[in-house]
C-alpha cells in the first residue's frame, strides 16, 4: 500500500498521516514505524529505508516527509516505490505538488491519492459540527457558522476553541461562544464590509461598535478595512481563477480568498476602485486633519451600504 497525502489543508493533512500511523503502530508495533524527511535524509537513506525488511515485525511502515524535496528521490520515485517489498507500506507526504511534473503525474496515478483542501465556511461549521458530536457534545448548524465567523482560522482554531467549549458545557450555544471566545478583529471586519456592501446599514453599525467596545480604534479599522479591500481587489483582479490557485500566487489562506469571491461577484472594478479611493482618502484625512474619527468612519462604512 502507498498512500500520497498532499493538499494546502494542514490540519486534515496531519490528522490523516496521524491515523494511518496510529491504526499501523497499534496492529504493528513501534519497532515497524520509519519516519524520514526529504529535506533532511540522503537519497541513499530513502532508498534503503524503502527496500529493506522489517526489523522485529512481519511488515513496516515508512512515512516520508517532503521527498520530494529530494531531487534525486523525486526523478526516481516511480521505479523506487514501484518495487518496494510486500511487507512494507508507505505514506508520502506533499503538502504542494507541482502537477506539471511527472513526479505529481505518477503519486496521482500509481498510489492511493488523497488530497486536503481548506475548507470554506460551509465545511468549516459542518465539520465544527460533527467534532463536537463526535466529543460526546451538540452545535448547532446556526451556532457553529456563528462560531466560525467569530474566531476566523481553520480548523486548528476551531478545535481548540471547540475543546475549551465542550469542557465547559457539552452543548455549544451562542451564549458559551460568545462567553469563551473572543472575535477575531479581522473576522469581524470582513463581517462588517459583507453587512456594508449588502446593504445592511444597521448589522454594519453594530459590527462596527462591536470592534470600539473591543477597543479596538478607528485607525485601525480603517487599516484592517484597507487589508480587506486589497484581498477583494485580488480577487476580483483575478477574474475566474480558482481560489486555491489565487491563494497560492498572492500567498494567501484558501479559506479567506473563498470568503472574498462571495463579496466581489456582484461588484464591479470600477465601484471597487471607488470604493479604495473613499478609504484613501479618509485613512490621508485621519492622519493629517482635526476630525471625529468615529464619525468619519461610520460615514464610510454608511456609504458603502448606500
Amino acid at each position: 500500500m502507498i498512500v500520497t497525502l498532499t493538499g494546502p489543508n494542514d490540519f486534515a493533512r496531519t490528522h490523516e498521516l496521524k491515523k494511518l500511523v496510529a491504526g499501523f503502530v497499534a496492529e504493528h508495533g513501534d519497532f515497524a514505524l520509519e519516519t524520514l524527511d526529504g529535506e533532511e535524509d540522503s537519497f541513499e537513506r530513502l532508498q534503503e529505508s524503502l527496500q529493506s525488511l522489517p526489523f522485529l515485525s512481519p511488515k513496516k511502515l515508512v512515512a516520508l516527509r517532503t521527498p520530494g524535496a529530494n531531487k534525486q528521490f523525486a526523478e526516481a520515485a516511480a521505479e523506487l516505490l514501484a518495487n518496494i517489498p510486500e511487507t512494507t507500506d508507505v505514506v508520502v507526504v506533499e503538502p504542494k505538488l507541482d502537477k506539471r511534473l511527472s513526479y505529481y503525474k505518477f503519486l496521482k496515478k500509481a498510489t492511493d491519492f488523497r488530497e486536503f483542501a481548506e475548507l470554506d465556511a460551509n465545511g468549516l461549521a459542518k465539520w465544527a459540527g460533527e467534532y463536537a458530536k463526535e466529543n460526546g457534545g451538540s452545535l448547532t448548524p446556526n451556532d457553529a457558522r456563528f462560531l466560525v465567523e467569530r474566531v476566523a482560522g481553520g480548523q486548528q482554531r476551531l478545535q481548540n476553541e471547540l475543546d475549551k467549549l465542550l469542557a465547559y458545557d457539552t452543548t455549544v450555544s451562542r451564549a458559551t461562544i460568545e462567553l469563551l471566545t473572543e472575535a477575531t478583529p479581522q473576522s469581524t471586519v470582513f463581517a462588517l464590509l459583507d453587512a456594508a456592501f449588502s446593504g445592511n446599514a444597521a448589522r454594519a453599525a453594530e459590527l462596527y461598535n462591536e470592534q470600539r467596545a473591543l477597543r479596538v480604534e478607528p485607525q485601525a479599522i480603517v487599516a484592517m478595512l484597507a487589508w480587506q479591500l486589497h484581498i477583494l481587489a485580488l480577487v476580483k483582479a483575478a477574474g475566474e481563477r480558482s481560489a486555491d490557485d489565487v491563494a497560492r500566487e498572492a500567498k494567501l489562506n484558501p479559506f479567506v480568498v473563498r470568503k472574498s469571491l462571495g463579496l466581489v461577484r456582484a461588484m464591479s472594478l470600477d465601484a471597487l476602485k471607488a470604493y479604495v479611493a473613499d478609504l484613501l482618502d479618509l485613512d490621508q484625512k485621519l492622519k493629517s486633519v482635526s476630525i471625529d474619527a468615529d464619525e468619519a468612519t461610520r460615514l464610510f462604512l454608511l456609504n458603502l451600504a448606500i
